[in-house]
């Protein structure tokens, strides 16, 4: 587990498939991410597939639980998604971040991310990563920057125009 002044990163766990369902069928958090929402089998596969994630790799996206309320607020971490848009972005764990409405406004991706992302330098090494953010999310596009993230190109991925950013190793707030 990792603390932060407002969070717990943990692993995800079967006690949190109601508040993934919750937060994956808000159209305000889907918003950037295609705008589909997601069913309840749906969630439950995404927190299979996370928790599977973590058992291949040792690595993956973390639940993020505030501290005060003990409430899950989001899902942090890196992880490796094969999206099939390119050698110079696939070979490179991917960083996300997804945050319930009720913890938008709060520092806490930023907050989150930079634990994370200073857990995997700990405990993967300090590498090159990769995100992908629609261009006109500018709250998560502020988060990357903190995190050092830079762009370096722009693709389409699910039909929607996406901008590919990379951090490089030392460039991490």
């Amino acid at each position: 587990m990792i603390e932060t002044g407002n969070l717990r990163l943990r692993r995800p766990e079967i006690g949190d498939l109601e508040a993934i369902h919750a937060m994956r069928s808000d159209p305000a958090v889907v918003r950037f991410l295609g705008g589909r929402l997601l069913n309840r089998e749906e969630a439950w596969h995404r927190l299979t597939r996370i928790v599977g994630h973590w058992a291949l790799r040792g690595y993956g996206l973390f639940a993020v639980v505030e501290k005060h309320s003990g409430r899950f607020v989001g899902e942090v971490g890196l992880f490796d998604g094969y999206r099939g848009l390119s050698a110079d972005f696939d070979d490179s764990p991917e960083a996300g971040w997804i945050l319930a409405t009720e913890a938008h406004g709060k520092g806490y991706a930023a907050e989150a991310a930079i634990a994370a992302h200073r857990w995997f330098a700990e405990t993967h090494g300090d590498r090159r990563s990769v995100c992908i953010i629609a261009p006109d999310n500018l709250a998560s596009l502020r988060v990357a920057q903190k995190l050092g993230y830079k762009r370096f190109g722009e693709v389409e991925y699910q039909k929607a125009p996406v901008v590919m950013l990379e951090r490089i190793p030392g460039r991490m707030a």
